[in-house]
């Protein structure tokens, strides 16, 4: 198919109206939920009245991301079975969260995952230590998710980069400063319905030219490009390397802010436990999707015409869309992948609102004193704020290989957010000091590891070696945080925070018993 024509970089009338139509209709729901946001909890949490059902599409579009649809779908496509780790580590993380995370975290907190760390330890130095953690989780995440879609606004429908970061960086402020949670959820959830729905006809229409038979897919893409592409090691030739991703993967969506502070609108533990339960099923579905997309490009497509249009292969959904359904199915699947960050960011700015106004302002600054109208009216600043600094460092990072930032992203959450968390509501003896050592120690090291790694030493800054050999720190960087918070918090016991961990093993089981 090195003859083949795509109309994609070229201003594309059908993804503008479809695209313009999720707009407006997101932007209709942002207006009827503005009257709904007045309280602390509606705007943080919808008025915990969201269902289980509701709260497990959401999270499922809050955590697909363009990366999991354009980014695994091209790897998959370029370097074919390897792919399958990305697929396979975004989802493992799932069954983490709903057997440990989703039910204290629900009963123990009340905005962000800070009031689990810190419910029986010291406010202030651990609520300072959780947010460092959080805001630079969200910052990483974010900054990949701006940069992808300025590029992909600009590929698509022909605007300018710095014209296309800024209309995403308002249209996604219209969202969190007017509609807050109620409005972010139901963003989620269309784009969610939209993009399964989208990769379905996807799959549905390759595999209709194979028979609906993976194995013959499969069989095609071998006889193109030979058995390597159905045996491991065309990503990851390293097995630590490989390792240390998947517990990065693994760990890290335990630990993801703008993923953890959903459990907070749903009425009670159970509708968490069930929110994980839908988001797993509706999230599985999505990775098995995207693995069928990535051999239907290698084949349909080819290789030659993926790296013509993207080195990195992110083109290839795309372009499969356009090879079986033609210039009109393109510019569909074009507005979702657009719509699918819209409504990441979105998540992400108010998981970073919320740390901003109700762990710094409110619990440090103010030390709880403040009043609902202040903590909201903090938190759709602090909304201004982190959009107009993700417009600023989207158009900063222009051009800029920023692929690093999602596996830093997943890397902090792992190392420094989720020990930190899993510590306080397992582990008696967990201490003030150890938290803080906990979170220091993984922010640290998953931050410095990764600039030290070939993906930034060589790739970014253009060394000829990087002094760190694994692409993904979590290897090191997550046993080191467990450990460093188990030692400290020997070395430098919390008499008081111990005393509580009755009360808060008590609070849990009420409000599981009370369901």
């Amino acid at each position: 198919m090195n003859d083949f024509t795509s109309s994609i970089g070229q201003p594309n009338a059908v993804s503008i109206v479809f695209f313009f139509l999720f707009v407006a209709a997101t932007l209709v729901i942002t207006w009827f939920a503005a009257k709904k946001s007045r309280s602390a909890s509606q705007f943080y949490a919808a008025g915990r009245s969201v269902t289980g059902l509701q709260n497990g599409l959401a999270l499922a579009g809050d955590y697909m991301s363009a990366a999991s649809f354009l980014g695994i779908a091209g790897l998959v496509a370029l370097k074919g079975y390897d792919g399958l780790i990305y697929s396979i580590g975004f989802l493992v993380g799932w069954p983490i969260i709903m057997f440990l995370i989703a039910e204290p975290l629900r009963n123990l907190g009340k905005y962000t995952f800070a009031d689990v760390v810190a419910y029986r330890l010291r406010q202030k130095p651990v609520r300072i230590a959780a947010s460092v953690g959080s805001l630079m989780t969200v910052a990483f995440y974010l900054i990949a998710q701006m940069v992808g879609s300025g590029s992909l606004v600009t590929l698509m429908f022909g605007l300018p980069y710095e014209a296309a970061v800024i209309f995403v960086g308002a249209v996604m402020i219209a969202y969190v400063l007017f509609g807050g949670m109620l409005a972010t959820t139901w963003v989620q959830i269309i784009k969610a319905v939209l993009l399964m729905g989208g990769a379905t006809v996807i799959v549905f229409l390759v595999l209709s030219t194979y028979g609906f038979d993976p194995t013959v897919l499969f069989g095609a893409a071998a006889a193109k490009y030979g058995d390597k592409v159905l045996a491991p090691g065309g990503l990851v030739s390293n097995p630590w390397d490989a390792l240390s991703l998947g517990i990065a993967l693994m760990f890290g969506t335990a630990g993801l802010p703008h993923i953890l502070m959903r459990f907070y609108t749903v009425p009670d533990a159970k509708a968490a436990r069930k929110s994980v339960f839908y988001a797993t099923g509706f999230i599985s579905y999505f990775y098995i999707l995207t693995f069928i997309i990535g051999f239907g490009a290698m084949v349909l497509v080819g290789h030659d015409v993926i790296t013509r249009f993207d080195k990195g292969g992110n083109m290839a959904a795309l372009l499969l869309a356009e090879v079986t359904g033609g210039t009109v199915f393109l510019g569909f699947i074009a507005a979702v992948a657009f719509a699918t960050i819209l409504a990441v960011v979105a998540g992400l700015t108010l998981a970073g609102a919320t740390t901003f106004s109700h762990d710094l302002y409110v619990n440090v600054f103010k030390r709880g004193q403040a009043t609902e109208q202040e903590e909201v009216k903090m938190a759709k600043r602090g909304t201004l704020f982190l959009g107009v600094l993700a417009v600023g460092l989207g158009i900063a990072f222009k051009g800029q290989n920023v692929a690093f930032m999602v596996g830093l992203a997943f890397a902090i959450a792992a190392s420094a957010n989720f020990p930190a968390l899993l510590m306080s509501i397992l582990w008696k003896r967990f201490s003030t000091t150890g938290a803080w050592a906990s979170i220091a120690t993984g922010s640290v090291l998953a931050v410095g590891l990764i600039i030290l790694s070939p993906t930034v030493w060589v790739d970014v800054f253009g060394n000829k070696a990087a002094l760190f050999p694994w692409k993904n720190p979590a290897l090191i960087s997550l046993p080191a945080a467990f450990l460093s918070g188990w030692a400290i918090s020997l070395l430098c016991p919390d008499r008081e925070a111990e005393e509580k961990y009755a009360e808060q093993k008590i609070r849990n089981y009420l409000a599981v018993g009370a369901e």
